[in-house]
């Protein structure tokens, strides 16, 4: 009764076309290299956002389930290439076995990695989570295999792979296998670009300010870092300096926009071009599988979600100092997009401050 009623809430059901038959003309067509470069293109595309987006040092579990993400793709095209050979040869393969137990398998993913994100940056201060490195990524490598092991024991008791036939009034014959679409990917990518929509709009005449300045502090802190050095030191600034310091202190001490909507506009400015894609496909009507859209974008817009809502709670207390994993947005410059920065008190390069002198003055 459980594992239906989560099918249920979870998942909705397409069918996808595997072969098709013309009675009339004789005609034939196997779709199984559609799947094979759908398959092929989704792995392409995986693979290259992991590389741009993903932590390396995988010290989160959403970092390693990014990384699982990419791996299953390559498993999933090599699979879908053997049965395209295999069929070519004679052989009789299921593609609907796969396929089914695919989508099942990708639609049980989604809540159990975004919990184990969430719990992680929630304890990410506390002594559960001090560990060594190596520990680290021997738990999160164990946890990671504990949710693909449990998505596929749910997906064997949902499923039946059993390919269908359909036969239409013009002659044509066609082999159907169900695949399950996910709702949940669904709600959450059209709840989360509605929400940003309607928190962005009312202040759309501010926000290329805003990114200006964000953009103006970005690579203040950018030439910073790269200015190395093994002591902290301050230096004195020239005359000519103080004048561009206090035309910097003019735009940064005008109107501010509060915490949460500068964490939002730095989020939606990496994010907001994804989630209207989506949200272009859905309203096209274009059914997407679940082995589809469980993909690492959609697993690392969702990291970007948890670690901008936990870093916004933890700011209160600790400012924009954080152990949160690195990210593609910049909470720490639309923090200080936010807050302010105190030029008169900013060093030319510090490295590790300690934490009597963390206060709301922008380190790089």
């Amino acid at each position: 009764m459980l594992p239906s009623l989560l099918e249920t809430k979870q998942t909705e059901a397409m069918l996808a076309i595997l072969e098709q038959w013309d009675q009339l003309s004789g005609s034939y067509t196997d779709n199984t290299h559609n799947y094979f470069l759908l398959l092929l293109f989704k792995s392409a595309m995986d693979t290259a956002a992991f590389c741009l987006c993903s932590c390396k040092q995988y010290k989160s579990p959403l970092s390693m389930c990014s990384l699982s993400i990419a791996l299953a793709d390559l498993v999933m095209v090599f699979f879908v290439a053997t049965v395209w050979f295999l069929r070519a040869e004679g052989s009789s393969v299921s593609l609907c076995f796969f396929l089914a137990h695919a989508s099942a398998t990708f639609t049980a993913l989604p809540l159990p990695m975004m919990s184990l994100g969430l719990l992680d940056y929630c304890l990410e201060d506390t002594y559960v989570n001090h560990h060594r490195t190596f520990c680290k990524l021997l738990r999160n490598v164990l946890l990671t295999l504990l949710v693909w092991a449990l998505a596929i024991i749910y997906s064997f008791h949902t499923v039946s792979a059993k390919p269908m036939k359909l036969y239409e009034e013009k002659g044509m014959t066609a082999l159907m296998c169900e695949v399950g679409e996910s709702s949940l990917i669904t709600y959450f990518i059209l709840g989360l670009f509605c929400a940003l929509l309607f928190i962005i709009l009312p202040f759309w005449s501010r926000i290329p300010q805003w990114v200006m300045e964000a953009d103006r502090l970005s690579n203040a802190r950018t030439e910073h870092k790269s200015k190395k050095s093994d002591l902290m030191f301050t230096s004195t600034p020239s005359l000519e300096t103080k004048s561009s310091e206090e035309n910097h202190l003019e735009v940064t001490n005008g109107q501010r926009p509060p915490l949460w909507l500068s964490l939002t506009l730095g989020f939606g400015e990496i994010w907001m071009a994804y989630l209207a894609t989506c949200v272009a496909c859905m309203v096209c009507g274009l059914g997407v599988p679940a082995y589809v859209s469980v993909n690492v974008l959609w697993l690392e817009c969702t990291n970007s979600l948890l670690v901008g809502l936990v870093f916004w709670v933890k700011s209160k207390t600790r400012g924009p100092y954080s152990h949160l994993p690195e990210n593609v947005c910049s909470w720490n410059v639309y923090w200080h997009l936010s807050k302010g920065v105190q030029q008169k008190q900013l060093p030319v390069a510090v490295f590790n401050p300690p934490k009597a002198k963390r206060n709301n003055d922008f380190y790089v």
